[in-house]
């Protein structure tokens, strides 16, 4: 015969220990004024005493949607989650849907206690924004309607919000081309993030497409600034007449230009440079303003959420959608008139 202690305790449970009915231990612990202090007081103790929790999915269907909704990032401190937050915000907030934002510091077991959390809470709906666009370990079937943005989920029946890194790629390189370079060297981060994998791929189909050699090898190292002022020096010595340079990301950019400066060697005039990201800060205060690929962060921000709110409606959508970019063109491929 089962006992109380070897399965999770239930509302009957919680209501048989305190002497009452189903129904009045519901509404003492969601707070009803209908039911008595004292009773509310006993119901509340005896839950926490057997180690009641609240099924999240019979509150929802019992209660009716919240008008909340949760994010998770890991990143609240980071480049990329703050302006897809703000998108996030834009969308929900104009549907007057309150945000709860959560920070899982990278932490897979945070991530795991903040989404229960919420979901205890009752939202209407998740998202979760990574840190990076390397695919993440999907959270399940849950009760409620979840959005991955900026990193994919490995269950292709998840729906995923991405960067379309290929396209950051060729549209990087057709910038470069259309202003008459062709002896173009790239600079990347990590060889084994999918960013650098899927930026190198459009950048080489598009100079494929105009029959144009990349000059050199494409150079991988890590992100940092550190890493665009040795890898410049390193594609000076494997092609000394190239006259562009495509830099994975804004701060290798920075970088790059930093070492070209050093050398004397003028741009755009002599070697343009081109970044991705669009990290205003450091696009438009390096030495010399810094052509980049916007990665449109804020519209990735808003359409997660817009697809959430079709989610909870009951119009899902899954699978991965991938959006594109844009290039902003500054002074390190344009000179000024």
């Amino acid at each position: 015969m089962s006992t109380v202690s070897e399965r999770p305790p239930s509302l009957a449970d919680v209501a048989r220990v305190a002497g009452v009915s189903p129904s009045t231990a519901s509404k003492a612990l969601n707070d009803r004024t209908d039911v008595k202090r004292a009773t509310k007081e006993r119901v509340v103790r005896i839950a926490r005493e057997l180690g009641y929790s609240p099924n999240p999915v019979a509150r929802a269907l019992s209660q009716g949607p919240t008008g909340t909704v949760g994010v998770v990032t890991s990143d609240l401190e980071g480049r990329f989650a703050l302006p897809m937050l703000m998108g996030v915000e834009d969308a929900l907030g104009a549907d007057r849907v309150l945000t709860f934002l959560c920070d899982a510091r990278g932490d897979d077991m945070r991530e795991a206690r903040l989404v229960q959390t919420l979901l205890e809470r009752r939202v209407d709906g998740i998202i979760i924004v990574g840190r990076q666009p390397d695919p993440r370990p999907s959270l399940g079937r849950l009760s409620v309607p979840v959005v991955y943005a900026y990193s994919e989920s490995d269950d292709p029946l998840d729906t995923s919000i991405t960067v379309d890194n290929t396209d950051v790629g060729r549209r990087a390189a057709e910038h470069l081309l259309s202003l008459g370079r062709t002896r173009i060297a790239h600079i990347s981060g990590e060889p084994d993030h999918s960013a650098s994998v899927r930026r190198l791929e459009g950048f080489q189909a598009a100079l494929d497409a105009a029959s144009v050699e990349m000059a050199g090898p494409p150079l991988f190292g890590n992100w940092s600034e550190g890493w665009g002022r040795a890898a410049m020096g390193r594609a000076l010595s494997e092609a000394p007449d190239l006259d562009a340079v495509f830099c994975a990301s804004d701060q290798i950019a920075r970088g790059a230009i930093d070492a070209l400066h050093d050398r004397g060697i003028g741009i755009p005039d002599q070697i343009a440079v081109i970044g991705v990201d669009n990290w205003q800060v450091l696009a438009e205060n390096a030495r010399v303003p810094l052509s980049t690929v916007d990665l449109q962060l804020k519209r990735l921000g808003r359409v997660a959420a817009a697809r959430l709110m079709a989610a909870m409606a009951g119009r899902p959508a899954p699978g991965l959608e991938q959006l594109g970019s844009r290039v902003c063109a500054r002074q390190s491929t344009i000179p000024l008139r």
